[in-house]
């Protein structure tokens, strides 16, 4: 049989419709709009695809939103010097830098420079401690955080089970880690994390309940390294040449979907699984940022 797919885009849905409500309610009760800035530095085509679909969110949501373009040319104390004017800016609540960043620029220098009060991505490591201690005053990254939500709102048993993260990225893999390994409700997860040189791997991957798949390979995961009932969640976006289609390439996961899916019970599929959920989670940890910065629940 089919495993059940997990409609990511209809649960990101979700997400937003709560998003908008509670954005309009700080807007009538505190005359309160949420803002996010964006810098994109260069001209990658996906990152800047990615930046325009996150404008397009805030302005549908009713979020504020300004938009950095800079030149791959930027010097790292020019993008110091631009986020230091954002952290001090009362109209932006959230910062976020798109990577990749070019050569020349320190990704941990610039994490590090984020207001952690405005870092919305979660990387500056005063959120990155924060999350490692369960505080839940820090912000959690937002593609670890969509994974989290996604298995909460399809009713995935996480209490006690084994979770196997492939990957170990401070993206995805050591962040969803230390979510799922809280001593909290939705969490409670004996978790392992592997990679691409774990021994044993296949057979690591057959022992999970869940199985996270952040590993950066296309279709790594393969029917014989998953149980019959496994929760799937792929978190792999990957481009295969494929000269039937216009583009030329298409778009598939970490996971081999037709595969794995006669074995899965729930399964994300690429696209619209994980992807649509992390532009969610970045607008409601903005609208966070806003609450906080101002005092109001």
């Amino acid at each position: 049989m089919l495993g059940e797919l997990i409609d990511g885009k209809a649960i990101a849905e979700q997400i937003n419709s709560e998003t908008v409500s509670e954005i309009a309610r700080l807007k009538e009760q505190y005359r309160l709009t949420p803002g996010l800035a964006v810098i994109l530095v260069g001209e990658d085509p996906a990152s800047a695809a990615y930046v325009s679909m996150k404008d397009k969110m805030c302005a549908r949501l009713g979020l504020h939103s300004e938009r950095v373009n800079l030149p791959s040319s930027t010097s790292e104390g020019e993008l110091l010097a631009i986020l230091n004017d954002l952290n001090f800016k009362r109209e932006i609540h959230g910062i976020l830098v798109q990577s990749p960043l070019p050569q020349q620029i320190s990704p941990d220098v610039v994490f590090a420079a984020v207001d952690p009060s405005k870092d919305v991505d979660g990387f500056h490591p005063l959120n990155v401690g924060k999350l490692a201690l369960g505080d839940p005053t820090g912000f959690t990254p937002c593609t670890p955080g969509g994974v989290h939500e996604l298995l909460i709102r399809t009713g995935a048993k996480m209490d006690g089970a084994h979770v196997v993260v492939l990957g170990r990225s401070r993206i995805v893999g050591r962040p969803v880690s230390l979510i799922l390994s809280q001593k909290s409700p939705n969490a409670n997860a004996t978790v392992t994390v592997c990679h691409s040189r774990s021994r044993k791997l296949a057979e690591i991957c057959r022992s999970a309940d869940i199985l996270i798949a952040a590993i950066g390979a296309p279709h790594f995961v393969t029917a014989d390294m998953v149980h019959e009932g496994t929760v799937v969640i792929d978190v792999g976006i990957n481009r295969i040449e494929d000269k039937t289609v216009q583009k030329g390439y298409r778009l598939v996961g970490d996971v081999d979907f037709d595969a794995v899916v006669t074995k899965a019970s729930l399964i994300t599929p690429v696209p619209g699984g994980v992807g649509p959920m992390t532009i969610a989670m970045l607008m409601r940890n903005t609208v966070r940022a806003a609450q906080m910065r101002h005092g109001v629940a």
